[in-house]
Formats: structure tokens, C-alpha cells, sequence
């Protein structure tokens, strides 16, 4: 069936015959349903409907709209938007429904002999006069009592969700809200909307206001301009800061809520007195002008304030390592390695050896590799207890790879603990270590650091090692950069470039990127005419949908034709700056998995759907799986029967039952924002005018030095130019300098 050249939604009418696929998590279905038949046809082709379904079960009638799509393997589909149902009222109908399952104590049989004896009278009987079911052979009084408490909680869900939809709330929200609060969802949304939005992951502020207002809630009520303030910082807590000014602050909330600036100063006033959110005011002001103090959540006050303390407490306690001859110990490590150390390289290991924290920053091919490396030697010389960990799983498999030593991702050397919601590793009770390194600290935000900085024992020493000019965080926070920025920390700034003896042409393109050189790469038309040699090529594109074919080719012909020791899938990891758009994340991975694994039978899935052999990214923290967002792996085997994959990560095995198939996406393409603590063999990276909102130096800086041995860059020579000249990052605001120095 073709789209509707209107705008207009389609819609369908029909009985829900069979269900093939359930997420119990989401409600998203898959199912057949058979249409309300035309005047010409007495009995019409099923058709396939997919999308959020709660509550509906076989044998309802449903009033779609929604539009029409054609998936690739299985044809038409209809995409649901909105839904409504009916209770079935003919005989087949409600003999379907009360046989699909959905009541205990109500199998098949049992259905056919209730609707055999009750006919179209049968839910009547069920909602009305269920003392008669014990006129249905083989129910007595105890089975009809069951039947009937489970008819009416049945009954309640399904009015709950029918009232839901009413003030504009969507099918999976609906099944959240259900979740939580069960049978007394109807009555918080009608008393405090609001309560939605902070208690529910998805539910957010404006979701919760539609349906206050919907409800009658005035929008100047201080519930609304709470919520509205909370929501504020939440959302400015997206972009990286973890305090705001006050005044911006109100003049934000008030756009977002299209209100009154004094209402709202009244309201943050009151806030601040119950501690729902905190103010900062000026350091050494007596009388500070309104409005110019810092709002803070609380969560974000209570991290920072702990990393000010573990930076305080670690300075001034004496360190636990034995005596260590630091310029011996570096002559050592230089007749170890080889070579004479350049006298920056020498510092980094002398403010590691004598300094409780000490910060080793610099970009790819200035040493920082060599630092670690002698820096570990040394310490398992001295029998000192050390400790490496990084943000991510790939970046502690590379401190081992290139340091000797074993190494952890944070998360793992903390130990979650599920039952606390916490990590075991603390301030009471600290890590069993003298000397820890953590690379890649320019990854970590606010409350990770808070986590990891409070449980380094008091004698030990800390080594942060990160690139101050890669993408920030994802997380709150600019941890990296405000330590540096307070110079208490002894900070080491590597900048000779070492690697391939300066020849690298990726990294001294990185190199030219920072120092705002906007100068091509070696540029080629066609990926026919990349060279082989070289580490890094610029292929020209002229517009999103050449680029996208460009990069297509490189994966299935060009590497592998050149290169047959990289894997195209495994060893080939495409960079996108967006996730929308031709040339984005989401296009390119269907786009890839057509060309790169389009013959086997998959798992169809709200996100699309996953075939043995797709490459997939974990999309958040699971603690029992040991699995951490951003991890990358291969799906091992699918069940569509069961709604469940089976993928393996770093040669671990795990199963994805339905409900956790939304912590998955495919990974053929990532963000590059995803990408941090990573690197890659081959790297391909889209670039395209149309990518301007997010056309960063640091982007481009992060990408680029995500590449092992080779990197493409697949686009405009303008977006290139763009992207270096662009060196205005969005600046985040945080209190944490403010707080090193108070505890100073």
C-alpha cells in the first residue's frame, strides 16, 4: 500500500486477530489485524500494525491512525499513532479475546464454554452478574471469585489507560505511569500532575504540564512554576553545566514557561529555602547584586563538593609510597625504554612520583603512552600496589595493551552494588591501592568523579591523564578543566609530537586542527583514487546522499580490498556528527547493515531490527551484566519467537530478553560523542555542511584521533573549514573551582 500523498494521518478499523511480537516493557506490538470489511470484500487480508498497543488484546476492535510503511522484509506495514478500542461485541470476537490469555483462570477451553453459554451477553455477565459463571460446567465458586477479580482489574487497567490517552498522554507513557503508580495514577495526575515528571524516567516536565493544564491548572499555579524551574536546570544540566546564574536562570525558565520573571524570583526563593535546589552566592561579596549567586541541583552540589574535598584531603596528607629516588628512577626507566626522555616527559614522571594528584595532559603522539608505561614499571619495582582504570572498557584494554599493567574500567574497579543503588568502594571504605591512574579523564562528568576521587585512600597517589581538547564529558561537569583551571594540581603539558617521528598525518592533522589551521587533507574525488599509503584522507563529497554512498564503499570494497587483515564490520567504525539526516547515525546504520549483512533472518524490534552478526552499542549502565554504556558488540543469535538476542562483548555472552532490547542499538555507525575513550583501526568520518549545529573543533579534533591506522573523512571541504574554525565550544558553568578554593 502506497503512503497517503496528504498530510493528513491514514486510519484502519479492524479486529486485532493474532499477535505476533509483545515488549512487556513498552507495549510495542506487532500484530495482525483484520480490516472492517469494504462493501465489495466480505472478508479482507490481515494487515500488519506496529507500535504501542497497552492493554489490547486479541479479538478487540481498534480505530487506527497513524501512516503506512513498507518494511524492507516484511512489506506493508501500518505505524501506529494513536489507538482506540472497542471490547468485541460478536460471538467469534469475544471468544478470541477471553482466549487470548489476558484473564486468569480463563484458558481456551474454559472461553468456549463461557461463550457458549453467555453468547454476545458474555462481558456483561463477566462486568455485571459474574455469579453466573457457575452455570458454566467445570466453575465453581472459587474459580468464578478469581475470574471475577481478575475481569475487574483487567477492567480498571484498560478504563486507567483510556483516561490516560484522553489528556494527550501516549501509549508508552501510559504504560509507565501505570507501572509506577498502578491503580492511583488516575487520581496523581488529576491532584499532582507534576509528581509524574519527577518520579518517571520519560515522563518529563512537558508531558506533565500538558496534562496539569488540560486539567485546569493555571499557569501561573507554583506547583507549575516549581516543576517548571526544576525542569529548567534539568534540561540546561543536558548541555553540560551543573550550576546556573540566577538571573539567566529566571530568564530561561520564564521563556520555557512564558511567565513572570518575578513570579519565578519568589518561587526560587522558596525553593532554595526547602533545599530543593541550592544558591551559591559570590565568594568575598559582601552584598552581592540579585540574581548574580549560582542555582545548583543538589545532586551536582553534593558531587562537587566531595571532589573538593577528596582534592583538599589528598594534598595534605602525607603520601604511603615507599622512598623512591625520582631522578634515579627516571634514568632507569629512560635505559628501560631506550631513549633519552625529553625534559617535559622526565617532569610528568617527577610530579607523579612526588605529587599526591597530579594531572598528565597533552595530545596524540606527545608521550603521554611512554609516561604510563615507565610510570608502572617503576611502581611494580618498588612493590607499590597500582591501580589503572578508565571511563570506558576499550580505554582500560588499551592502559593494558600499552602499559603492561591491568587495568579497569571506573565502574568496575568501584563495584555497583544493585542493592544500595551505590558503589561498594567509598569514602568509609576506600580502594586497596597506592597509586592510581585514570586515563581518559576528560570523559569524566560531576558524579562519576565524585564517586571515584572520595574512595582513593588518603596516602595514595592519583594520576589524571586526559586531553583537555577533546569533546567534554557527556555527563555534567568540566572536571578535567576546572582542576587545572584552579593551579592547585601539579598539571604537565606534554606538546612535542613523538609518534611515527612526527609523520603521522593523523596526528599532526589533530595537531592542525587545534591550532585553528583550516587546511585541507590530502583531498581525493573518489574512493577509487584514495591512496593505499598514508594514514589519514580526505574523499570529497558533494552532497549528503554521494557521501553516504562513498562510505558504503569503503566498507565493502575499499578496505577489504586493501586491507584484507580489518575486518569491515569489526575493525571499521563510522563517526557521525548527528544522529538525523541522510549522512546520520540512524540512515547509516540501516544503510550499512543492508550492504554489510543484509542475508540473514533477524529480530524485528522497536529501534529496527537486529540480525546474528550486526554490530551493537549498550546504550546505558547495567550493573548485572557487567555491560556499561558504550560498549560495543556482535549479536550472536536471535529468537523472534521470544523476542530475545543473544550478543557478545569482549567474549562475553549475553542474553537480551524483550524487555531490554531498548539498551541496544546497531553500531555500524555511532556519535562521535559516543565514541570518547575509544579507539579504532579504520575510522571513517561523515562530514557535511548540513551538520552545522553540531560542526565543532573539538568534534572534529575527537573524531579524527579516535583512528588507529587509517582515517576517511567523507564530505564537504566547507564543513571541514567550518568545523576547525569553529573553536567556540559552549563554555559550561560549574562551582566546582569555587569550592577547591573555599576548602583551600
Amino acid at each position: 500500500m502506497a503512503a497517503a500523498s496528504s498530510s493528513t494521518p491514514d486510519t484502519v478499523s479492524g479486529v486485532v486477530e493474532r499477535i505476533i511480537f509483545l515488549n512487556e516493557e513498552n507495549h510495542y506490538t506487532i500484530a495482525e489485524l483484520r480490516p472492517d470489511p469494504p462493501e465489495a470484500k466480505a472478508r479482507p487480508e490481515l494487515v500488519t500494525i506496529v507500535g504501542p498497543l497497552p492493554g489490547v488484546e486479541c479479538g478487540e476492535t481498534l480505530h487506527l491512525t497513524g501512516e503506512w510503511t513498507r518494511h524492507a522484509q516484511h512489506g506493508a506495514q501500518f505505524k501506529i499513532a494513536t489507538f482506540k478500542s472497542e471490547l468485541p461485541s460478536s460471538v467469534h470476537g469475544i471468544r478470541k479475546y477471553l482466549g487470548s490469555g489476558l484473564v486468569p483462570g480463563i484458558g481456551r477451553v474454559y472461553a468456549n464454554k463461557i461463550v457458549d453459554t453467555f453468547g454476545t451477553d458474555t462481558l456483561r455477565v463477566l462486568s455485571e452478574d459474574s455469579g453466573r459463571l457457575r452455570e458454566v460446567a467445570g466453575i465453581g465458586k472459587k474459580r468464578a471469585t478469581a475470574i471475577k477479580q481478575a475481569w475487574d482489574a483487567k477492567r480498571t487497567e484498560r478504563e486507567l489507560y483510556i483516561f490516560l490517552q484522553t489528556y494527550g498522554v501516549t501509549p508508552t507513557q501510559c504504560v509507565k505511569l501505570v507501572t509506577q503508580f498502578g491503580s492511583d495514577a488516575k487520581r496523581i495526575l488529576t491532584t499532582e500532575p507534576y509528581k509524574a515528571a519527577r518520579e518517571i524516567d520519560g515522563i518529563g516536565f512537558k508531558t506533565a504540564d500538558r496534562i496539569a493544564i488540560n486539567l485546569g491548572f493555571a499557569n501561573d499555579a507554583p506547583p507549575r512554576l516549581d516543576a517548571g524551574i526544576v525542569y529548567a536546570l534539568e534540561t540546561l544540566q543536558e548541555e553540560g553545566h551543573t550550576a546556573y546564574r540566577e538571573a539567566d536562570l529566571i530568564d530561561h525558565t520564564a521563556n520555557l514557561l512564558a511567565t513572570n520573571s518575578q513570579l519565578l524570583e519568589a518561587r526560587i526563593a522558596a525553593l532554595v529555602e526547602t533545599q530543593v535546589i541550592i544558591r551559591q552566592l559570590p565568594a568575598g561579596v559582601e552584598h552581592p547584586l540579585p540574581g548574580s549567586g549560582l542555582i545548583q541541583l543538589p545532586h551536582h552540589d553534593r558531587a562537587e563538593q566531595k571532589i573538593a574535598r577528596t582534592v583538599v584531603r589528598l594534598t595534605r596528607v602525607p603520601s604511603g609510597l615507599p622512598p623512591i629516588k625520582v631522578d634515579a628512577a627516571v634514568q632507569w626507566a629512560e635505559q628501560k625504554a631506550g631513549f633519552a626522555f625529553h625534559e617535559l616527559q622526565r617532569a610528568a614522571v617527577r610530579a607523579a612520583l612526588t605529587s599526591k594528584l597530579s594531572i598528565l595532559t597533552g595530545g596524540p603522539g606527545t608521550g603521554k603512552t611512554t609516561i604510563l608505561r615507565s610510570l608502572v614499571e617503576i611502581l611494580k619495582a618498588k612493590k607499590v600496589r597500582v591501580h589503572l582504570a578508565a571511563p570506558t572498557g576499550r580505554a582500560a584494554q588499551r592502559l593494558v595493551e600499552t602499559t603492561g599493567g591491568f587495568a579497569t574500567t571506573i565502574h568496575r574497579l568501584l563495584k555497583y552494588d544493585s542493592s544500595t543503588g551505590g558503589f561498594v568502594a567509598n569514602e568509609n571504605r576506600p580502594l586497596a591501592t597506592d597509586f592510581l591512574v585514570v586515563d581518559e579523564a576528560s570523559m569524566l562528568d560531576s558524579r562519576l568523579a565524585a564517586a571515584l576521587l572520595q574512595a582513593v585512600p588518603s596516602r595514595a597517589h592519583l594520576v589524571l591523564v586526559g586531553d583537555t581538547d577533546q569533546l567534554p564529558s557527556v555527563g555534567a561537569g568540566n572536571v578535567l578543566k576546572d582542576l587545572i583551571a584552579t593551579e592547585q594540581v601539579p598539571v604537565t603539558r606534554l606538546s612535542v609530537i613523538y609518534r611515527q617521528a612526527g609523520q603521522s598525518q593523523i596526528v599532526t592533522t589533530a595537531h592542525a586542527i587545534n591550532s585553528g589551521d583550516p587546511s585541507l587533507p590530502p583531498a581525493v574525488p573518489e574512493v577509487t583514487a584514495a591512496p593505499a599509503w598514508g594514514d589519514l584522507t580526505f574523499i570529497v563529497a558533494t552532497d549528503a546522499e554521494d557521501c553516504v554512498r562513498k562510505v558504503i564503499e569503503l566498507c565493502t570494497d575499499y578496505v577489504p580490498h586493501h586491507w584484507k587483515w580489518f575486518h569491515p564490520i569489526d575493525d571499521v567504525q563510522i563517526l557521525a556528527p548527528m544522529h538525523k539526516g541522510v549522512a546520520g547515525v540512524s540512515n547509516l546504520n540501516a544503510r550499512l547493515q543492508e550492504a554489510l549483512n543484509s542475508n540473514r533472518r533477524g529480530l524485528r524490534a522497536t529501534s529496527g531490527e537486529y540480525r546474528p552478526g550486526d554490530k551493537v552499542i549498550q546504550l546505558r549502565n547495567n550493573y548485572d551484566k557487567n555491560l556499561f554504556n558504550g560498549d560495543i558488540g556482535t549479536v550472536a543469535g536471535v529468537d523472534p519467537e521470544a523476542g530475545a538476542l543473544d550478543a557478545d562483548f569482549d567474549g562475553e555472552r549475553h542474553t537480551f530478553a524483550r524487555g531490554e532490547l531498548g539498551d541496544l542499538a546497531l553500531a555500524y555507525a555511532i556519535s562521535i560523542h559516543k565514541s570518547q575513550g575509544s579507539e579504532y583501526p579504520v575510522v571513517i568520518v561523515p562530514l557535511l555542511k548540513g551538520h552545522f549545529m553540531m560542526l565543532q573543533r573539538n568534534l572534529l579534533y575527537t573524531a579524527i584521533t579516535r583512528g588507529k591506522k587509517k582515517v576517511f573523512i567523507v564530505g564537504e571541504p566547507a564543513a571541514y573549514a567550518m568545523a576547525v574554525r569553529n573553536s567556540e565550544s559552549k563554555q559550561r558553568v560549574t562551582h566546582l573551582r569555587e569550592k577547591i578554593s573555599a576548602q583551600g
